[in-house]
């Protein structure tokens, strides 16, 4: 064996990025080579290294990027330069997805390969349906079956009667296009036609769609629906299980369509949060964090941080750029001895507090004007205060301190700019497709956001999704650029701008 080369046969799950592996994970971080699947999310893609070579061979009915035999020979050929190869298949490698032969062909030109399995679709996304593949009261067996067979096959390899009359429950996959055929055969070797069918279209997924019938009536409430694939069928009484046991659909933003307008850098938590409300989030990031390239003020400002009574943090973003370069200047929190520290909110006090530093001071109206009317008793006259914060920032703050005779030394750290890199694909997702709410998360995401899409397409956004922004600020500035804003958050956070979204979606 060349053990020099190693191949990963890694399944990727049934396409919720949360029932990805921790193995799997760690060996795509590695992966200098990622040889991936139609079905393999982007949230998956993301986690592997940036470095690495990404190549799609996925396919669809009638359309192959390239062949199986092409495919085993790519990864051969792969392994030969001497990468870590890592192919990355929907679901589980070994159970329907040609990763048995993928393994036989790298083993028999020299090379090793390891199997990281994947939760099969043929289990998650029953369960995420509610639907039990197996229950003590309706099912003691069950048979997982491809549903790719063609009907016109000479010999079916499938053992209909046992299936039809010993299984108590059959989950086939990939087997819609072919769900007239898989029903008729059931039929026709003794299964009832009263027998509970259910189909789970994107299963596990936010755009997850079930639904049920029976063999006899299955066929036609597909006809009537235009269900289209990809989804698993399962046969057997433990449907009925569903009416009791489904869950995903009593999430609070279940089915709800939210568009992310944060800086990509910093939306994995409001992406995070949605999803885990059972929302989908669209990604479609207005603004890119640009430090500043000249940081000379901020230096000069280490070199007397003795002089300063105050530093006021109105971002994360000032939080970083701060003490990175403090890290760069080679100083430590400890040249903050003796310096009170506030922090505009619960996010940026949390990013101070992670550094060791104690906040004195965060008000309870998260923004400028909140400051202002927690400090009015705390400082006096002749302090001095350091504001480091964003370019374009609003200038109540540096003003109104300087009005009661403090020394502010503002010094800019970074620009909030638009994101240049406009994803036409999601754009087009964005203005074409059902969108239920477009957050903002502060005035500069408004701005870029219009500048991206252009002026003329905010009235037709704005009568087809809620416009939900986190504070009055935000506010303010969408509707200055023609927006009504239908909800404004009580709390100006990332928690506050959920909550109110789904106080709104609960009410409506």
């Amino acid at each position: 064996m060349n053990r020099k080369a190693l191949v990963y046969l890694v399944g990727a799950g049934p396409g919720d990025p949360g029932l990805f592996t921790l193995k799997g994970k760690k060996i795509l971080e590695k992966a200098e080579v990622i040889i991936y699947d139609r079905l393999v999310s982007e949230s998956i893609l993301a986690l592997g290294n940036s470095a690495a070579e990404y190549i799609y061979v996925g396919k669809i009915s009638g359309q192959h990027a390239l062949s199986q035999d092409e495919i085993n020979a790519l990864l051969v050929k792969k392994a030969a330069q001497g990468k870590i190869v890592v192919r990355l298949k929907g679901g589980d490698p070994f159970l329907f997805g040609r990763g048995g032969e993928e393994a036989l062909y790298i083993r028999e030109h020299g090379y090793d390969f390891e199997v990281v399995p994947g939760i099969s679709s043929a289990i998650a996304v029953p369960a995420y349906a509610g639907i039990p593949v197996t229950h003590r009261d309706a099912a003691s067996s069950l048979a997982i079956i491809t549903g790719h067979e063609k009907p016109d096959k000479e010999a079916s390899s499938i053992k209909w009667r046992e299936l039809a009359q010993g299984t108590d429950t059959l989950v086939f996959l990939m087997g819609i296009e072919n769900l007239e055929f898989i029903c008729r055969q059931l039929l026709a070797h003794g299964r009832s036609g009263t027998t509970p069918v259910a189909l789970v279209r994107w299963g596990t997924l936010p755009a997850q769609q079930v639904l049920t019938g029976t063999l006899e009536d299955i066929n036609m409430k597909v006809r009537e629906t235009s269900l289209q694939p990809p989804a698993v069928i399962v046969v057997g009484e433990v449907v009925n299980l569903r009416s009791e046991l489904k869950w995903l659909e009593y999430k609070p933003l279940w089915g709800k369509r939210i568009v992310v307008t944060r800086a990509r850098a910093q939306a994995s938590r409001l992406i995070e949060a949605i999803n885990d409300l059972g929302g989908e989030a669209i990604e479609f990031p207005s603004i890119v964090i640009k430090p500043e390239e000249d940081l000379s003020a901020l230096h000069n400002a280490y070199q007397h941080l003795d002089s300063y009574d105050w530093i006021i943090f109105t971002s994360v973003n000032a939080v970083d750029v701060f003490f990175a370069q403090m890290k760069n200047a080679d100083l430590d929190i400890r040249s903050l001895h003796g310096i009170n520290l506030c922090a505009i909110g619960p996010a940026t006090r949390n990013s101070l507090q992670d550094k060791g530093l104690k906040v004195e001071l965060v008000p309870e109206e998260y923004k400028a004007e909140g400051i202002l009317k927690e400090l009015r008793s705390k400082v006096t006259k002749g302090q001095w205060v350091l504001l480091p914060r964003a370019r374009g920032a609003r200038k109540v703050l540096p003003e109104t301190l300087r009005q009661w005779g403090v020394h502010v030394n503002e010094v800019i750290l970074y620009e909030a700019v638009p994101d240049t890199r406009i994803d036409k694909a999601r754009m087009t997702e964005i203005f074409e497709n059902r969108v239920d709410y477009l957050t903002f998360t502060s005035s500069s995401t408004v701005s870029n956001f219009v500048r991206m899409v252009g002026k003329d397409k905010v009235l037709s956004l704005n009568n087809r999704a809620r416009v939900a922004c986190i504070g009055p600020v935000t506010a303010e500035t969408a509707q200055s650029h023609g927006f009504k804003v239908d909800i404004t958050a009580g709390e100006y956070t990332i928690n506050g701008l959920l909550a109110a979204i789904t106080d709104d979606s609960r009410n409506r």
